[in-house]
């Protein structure tokens, strides 16, 4: 059976409980080098590229990533994003699943985040702010909410009336004008924009402040990242240096030269083979790629949430028993 998940489906399935368990397992295999990831590769064509991203982890399963990007999308009234996770048994080769990528990309990159936020802002955090309104930084609001006891929410957007709206969705949150007032005093600061330029000033971050950058360009300022000079920068995989985009991250390439104790896994923290926050006043930063582990994962929870709950549609797909080459 070929399972298909829309977008609707793909949301209602998927329970924070389970994903971030199956996340967790994820950035382990990665760091412990139980996963098997090739870097993603790209094809760019006039307005847009198409991406892939297979991988296996053990436990979890084994699928691909077919996506594309189309940033003018956005004046076309289409998303930027589009494309599938495609999933498949990982003893026979069978395709078991075809899932929305849009809704697992955007889920598995604020869960993902939000483990960040978990072991590595203070405990005592209470103030976070979330820069950029699109379907990131809501989905970010939705998964920090159990990280912290916050008391005050900051959204801050360029287009106001849709910092607006995320922030309806939940009832500390608030509007500010600009990213500025968002970032000063914050404990918490998650930049979830397309920003090819820095939307945050290293001047606006607070001691002990965690700094979470999830955008594919160039949101973060090098200062930002100069922090990792006495601290490292943590990661979902070091290729995020050392690979060019679209594998890589733009604002991490000027440390692919540098010692390892300048990038640190998140699936080392939660191995306990590295470190991660050791100091109250300590500024960690944590930039995302993104990873083929993090669509398994979602993936996997989300196939096997839908077959239980009955959600999806199944797809006349043949699966052949036999085939000779004649």
């Amino acid at each position: 059976m070929t399972l298909y998940l829309d977008e609707r489906d793909v949301r209602a399935v998927l329970s924070t409980a389970d994903l971030d368990s199956a996340l967790r397992t994820g950035l382990r295999a990665v760091s412990s080098g139980d996963a098997v990831a090739p870097p993603r590769v790209s094809a760019v064509g006039p307005r847009g590229l198409v991406g892939a991203m297979p991988g296996y982890v053990p436990g979890l399963g084994m699928a691909a990533k077919l996506v594309t990007v189309f940033p003018g999308n956005h004046a076309l009234g289409l998303a930027s994003h589009q494309g599938v996770v495609v999933t498949f048994d990982p003893e026979t080769g069978v395709m078991t699943g075809l899932l929305d990528a849009a809704a697992i990309t955007t889920i598995r990159t604020a869960h993902t985040a939000a483990i960040a936020v978990d072991v590595l802002a203070r405990e005592d955090a209470t103030i976070l702010a979330i820069l950029g309104a699109g379907a990131l930084g809501a989905e970010h609001l939705s998964a920090l909410s159990r990280t912290r006891a916050w008391t005050d929410i900051r959204i801050a957007s360029r287009t106001l009336s849709k910092a607006e709206v995320v922030a309806l969705g939940d009832p500390r949150a608030r509007v500010t004008t600009t990213f500025e007032d968002a970032v000063r005093g914050a404990d918490v600061i998650c930049c979830c924009t397309d920003a090819a330029e820095p939307v945050i000033d290293a001047a606006w971050v607070s001691a002990g402040a965690h700094v979470s950058s999830v955008g594919r360009r160039h949101e973060l300022p090098l200062d930002v990242l100069r922090f990792a000079a006495q601290q490292p920068v943590f990661v979902e995989w070091r290729g995020a240096a050392t690979f060019p985009p679209p594998a890589g991250a733009e604002e991490l390439q000027h440390l692919a030269n540098t010692a390892d104790r300048d990038l640190v896994e998140l699936g080392e923290v939660l191995l306990g083979r590295r470190a991660g926050r050791i100091a109250p006043e300590q500024v960690t930063v944590y930039k995302s790629t993104g990873h083929a582990v993090e669509d398994i994962a979602a993936a996997s929870v989300a196939l096997e949430t839908a077959v239980a709950k009955g959600r999806g549609y199944r797809l006349p797909i043949a699966h052949p028993t036999d085939y000779t080459k004649e």
